[in-house]
């Protein structure tokens, strides 16, 4: 079985956002960051070098593949910011007309 590349480090959330050359993106990123604090009250970590999580939840599947992973968070790709809400959309309706 494959091994997930993509896994918690000690990398600077800080630094990883301060590297982002698009001015607007990286404000936007920023003000990401600070409504997910303040949301779930997790510490901010690197989850690989690109993505930013909030929280942890061990995972296990019935070919018994498990592993870690976070609850939310976000990535500033090259084409958009990606929003990661782990658990879907459909109790969120209301905060998301918001």
């Amino acid at each position: 079985m494959a091994e997930l590349k993509t896994k918690i480090n000690d990398a600077s959330v800080e630094k990883f956002l301060n590297s982002i050359s698009d001015e607007k993106r990286r404000k936007d990123c920023f003000t990401v960051l600070e409504l997910m604090k303040k949301i779930t009250k997790a510490e901010p970590r690197m989850w690989g070098s690109s993505i930013v999580g909030f929280g942890t939840y061990h995972y296990k599947y019935e070919s018994g593949r498990e592993g870690n992973w976070f609850l939310t968070g976000f990535s500033p790709r090259k084409h958009s910011l990606t929003l990661y809400i782990m658990s879907g959309f459909s109790q969120y309706e209301e905060l998301l007309k918001k």
